[in-house]
């Protein structure tokens, strides 16, 4: 990788400027759900199958967000969808009924693959200019922009303002921060080859066991975004403006841990680091199951919390080391494998829990926890 054209701080800088407009622009479509269901008329059934558009967009998107990144740069491609991936929150304003909206979110899925492995990529590429992880805090400003764009919807609902109206404000906001930070973007991936890209790679096992671990997590994660309120109200049994307290929990630890995971993961290495990760999902998990009260839930879902933290991040960055895939396509694999796992632990816990009981469905995703600690020692030790 030649010499970079500007100090390490203020590409890492610039890439977690970017990290923020991503997580920004999740979280203000997801601000806005329940006054677009309300303004379209949609049952709880419809709105559920609406929002499947979403994921789909995504996937339509993995295999060709690696090529175009090896092919073209992971900065191209992300300075253009920094600008289309908010751009669409427009199209899902301006819908006006039940199509166009999963035209607006399979775009908006679409693109957002499409910037999440660029603006990966990019930080793989600076994490390797530092020599040490960095992954986990850019993955911190995502959690923290989410609680930014969860706060500015609030704000936005309490003063009136149409969805069209808040995703404008948010366009200007993000198009300045595009404008600010462009110049300050890595000019080259790490592990660039001059080899003509293909469409499709096939990961090799190293590449397959950290997919695999981002899988566990995932499931994990899914879980918990999807599921903590309606286990917080029947299982708990808590009074119903208490329900979000888990999610809360939850969130809180996930993000504060990803802004000292880099150290953890420095100073214990990325095998032991996941080993703690994996057992520290299974206990808080397991204490909920076992202790279905709400101090002890909270601790579990805490505890949780701190667990899955670093194991995203860390897989992103181990798989960007790859000495036998370009960085972009390496992402595209562990993400593809990890994506699934968010994509259907929400169906499954539900196919579960309709079935046998909802604690029970919690109990089996307790042991994906136990998974990301017993494949770790399939991973390297630094």
């Amino acid at each position: 990788m030649p010499s970079p054209f500007r100090a390490p701080r203020a590409y890492r800088i610039a890439i977690s400027c970017f990290f923020f407009i991503q997580g920004l622009t999740f979280a203000s479509w997801a601000s806005r759900i329940p006054d677009i269901k309300n303004a379209l008329e949609l049952s709880d059934a419809a709105l559920g199958a609406i929002l499947l558009a979403l994921p789909i967009g995504q996937f339509f998107a993995l295999t060709l967000s690696g090529y175009l990144v090896t092919r073209y740069g992971s900065r191209i491609v992300l300075v253009t969808t920094s600008i289309l991936y908010p751009a669409m929150l427009l199209l899902i304003g301006l819908a006006s009924g039940p199509i166009m909206l999963i035209a607006a979110l399979l775009l908006t899925g679409f693109f957002g693959n499409l910037y999440n492995i660029a603006v990966n990529t990019q930080a793989v590429g600076i994490e390797a200019l530092y020599g040490r992880s960095i992954m986990a805090s850019f993955h911190g400003l995502w959690s923290l922009a989410g609680f930014t764009g969860g706060l500015i919807g609030t704000f936005m609902i309490a003063n009136d303002l149409s969805p069209f109206q808040h995703y404008w404000i948010i366009n200007g906001l993000t198009l300045l921060l595009t404008f600010l930070f462009v110049r300050s973007t890595l000019p080259r991936d790490a592990g660039t080859s001059e080899a003509k890209p293909k469409l499709f790679v096939k990961p090799d096992g190293v590449i397959f066991i950290l997919g695999v671990v981002a899988f566990s997590c995932m499931v994990c994660e899914g879980t918990m975004f999807d599921w903590t309120g309606v286990y917080f109200d029947k299982i708990v049994k808590t009074p119903k403006e208490l329900t979000q307290f888990g999610f809360v929990a939850f969130m809180s630890t996930m993000a504060g841990g990803r802004f000292i995971a880099d150290f953890l993961i420095t100073r214990l290495g990325a095998r032991r680091m996941l080993q703690i990760s994996g057992i520290m999902i299974f206990t808080g998990i397991a204490i909920i199951v076992a202790f279905p009260f709400f101090i002890p839930s909270i601790a579990g879902l805490l505890i949780a919390g701190f667990g899955v933290s670093s194991v995203v991040p860390l897989t992103y960055g181990l798989a960007g080391q790859s000495k036998t895939m370009p960085a972009g396509q390496a992402l595209a694999a562990v993400t593809s494998l990890g994506f699934l796992g968010f994509l259907i632990a929400p169906a499954m816990i539900g196919f579960i829990s309709e079935a046998y009981s909802l604690r029970l469905a919690f109990g089996l995703i307790a042991w994906m926890g136990l998974m990301v600690a017993f494949l770790s020692v399939k991973v390297q030790r630094n």
